[in-house]
């Protein structure tokens, strides 16, 4: 498997590049420890040994749609942890969104993988339609307020794509909606007129929906080292990330760029490092009274991670709400 090889390759680079940076700085002192902020926040397995998990979203019942990117499905669990494969034999799928009575998902991720899909799999039938192909290594997902779709691309196999955009309504596309390239996670702000996304820059990024060419840095090394993933924001504007680098979900102050570990070491098993093989995406999803933090990760885990208390987890998006 070449493509899945070479993007092994170039993610074990960037680990130790990253590893490299923070051990070589002023302030390192051996190898690097996060500042860690996992004090009170409670940790649940809702499902594993379920393979590679890449993307997650809610179903609004309790369960979760996931995809596994190197076993190729896209899958339900149910609010009993209940694992159902719905769509097997994809090509490395990844971001994944719930809309309505329809779930719509990527495939084709990877730096150097064949080119992707846009799909849409209908809950009531299970029928499958492909929107759109030939992408260049789609990525991470996220529905916009005016219902548009945009999604992020990491290939190298074609000319930099950055940021695409799909209206599901008409079918328009728009291949480069922003140029940033590299980019990898989204997620609504709390001000519903930008989004955050993260790079193999090793930075996170707040993007205007109204310019979204005119991207600014919101935290990179030396507040965050990490190889970021998808994530979410609160309405406080708290950013949760999850990442490789460390198998962490990192917290971050998107006013101040200042971050710090909730959990680490959610790493897929193994006796060698072959990076992405960490955390990979991060929802907040009602639970009870209250909210929480669900996150997929490459060593076949859904994990629930509970909020200390008096910690506002209310989504950004308030449709999620």
């Amino acid at each position: 498997m070449p493509s899945r090889m070479g993007s092994m390759r170039f993610g074990a680079a960037l680990l130790a590049l990253a590893a490299g940076s923070v051990i070589g700085s002023p302030s390192a002192s051996g190898d690097f420890v996060p500042a860690s902020c996992a004090q009170g926040w409670g940790v649940e397995t809702v499902v594993e040994g379920v393979g590679n998990l890449e993307n997650l979203d809610s179903d609004g019942a309790g369960g979760f749609y996931v995809t596994g990117i190197l076993d190729g499905f896209l899958a339900h669990v149910d609010a009993a942890g209940r694992f159902e494969p719905l769509v097997t034999g994809l090509d490395h799928p990844a971001g994944v969104r719930v809309v309505g009575r329809s779930v719509y998902f990527l495939t084709g991720d990877g730096l150097d993988a064949a080119p992707g899909t846009l799909r849409r799999y209908d809950i009531d039938t299970g029928a499958v339609e492909v929107l759109l192909t030939g992408l260049n290594g789609p990525n991470g997902l996220l529905v916009l307020p005016d219902g548009d779709l945009l999604f992020t691309t990491i290939g190298i196999k074609a000319p930099p794509t950055g940021i695409s955009r799909y209206r599901p309504s008409t079918g328009e596309y728009t291949k480069t909606w922003s140029a940033l390239p590299l980019t990898n996670g989204l997620a609504l702000a709390p001000d519903g007129r930008s989004l955050f996304t993260d790079s193999l820059e090793l930075k996170v990024f707040r993007i205007p929906l109204d310019a979204p060419n005119s991207w600014s840095a919101v935290t990179g090394i030396p507040q965050l080292l990490a190889l970021p993933d998808d994530m979410e924001a609160t309405r406080d504007g708290l950013l949760f990330v999850a990442d490789h680098a460390l198998g962490a979900v990192y917290q971050v102050d998107t006013a101040t760029g200042a971050a710090c570990a909730i959990i680490t070491g959610l790493i897929k098993p193994g006796p060698l490092r072959n990076p992405p093989d960490g955390a990979t995406s991060v929802r907040i999803v009602r639970d009870a009274d209250g909210w929480a933090l669900y996150v997929t990760s490459m060593d076949g885990a859904l994990r629930r991670l509970r909020p200390p208390s008096g910690l506002d987890l209310t989504p950004a998006d308030e449709r999620r709400r």
